[in-house]
């Protein structure tokens, strides 16, 4: 298993889209600023098929340090909390047909659910609303 950098998924997409490498790198920078701004002010993005991201809140409590047993007190905290979308389990759960997975997810997306296809008539594909009584920002 291997580690892939955020500079290997730069020059990926680079290739894949046929976009400069420094254009690829300024969206990619800019993305993960905003996913960090957002998850910052406690807001839930989820990524259709990718999965959700949210904060969640931990409890404080009493640990042992490990050396001393001496008790000690750890505050509450916030910490990120992932949930696993559609394509990406079915990726994982079948990393040989992970290609033919994404292949059927990115076809149904341009044919939408009523099979005609998408011309990005309906905007950008992002929408920021309320979910489930959540702030959210979903990306389609």
């Amino acid at each position: 298993m291997a580690t892939i950098t955020k500079k290997d998924l730069i020059d990926r997409i680079s290739e894949h889209t046929g976009q400069r490498r420094q254009v690829v790198k300024q969206t990619v920078q800019a993305f993960l600023n905003e996913v960090i701004l957002e998850l910052g002010s406690g807001n839930r993005l989820e990524f259709r098929d990718f999965g959700v991201f949210e904060i969640k809140l931990r409890a404080p409590r009493v640990a042992q340090n490990p050396k001393t047993l001496e008790r000690v007190s750890v505050p509450a905290k916030r910490t990120v909390k992932f949930k696993v979308g559609r394509l990406m389990k079915l990726c994982l759960d079948d990393p040989e047909g992970c290609a033919e997975h994404i292949r059927k997810a990115i076809e149904a997306e341009e044919t939408g659910p009523n099979g005609h296809t998408n011309n990005g008539a309906s905007g950008n594909g992002v929408h920021k609303g309320r979910s489930k009584g959540n702030k959210a920002t979903t990306v389609h």
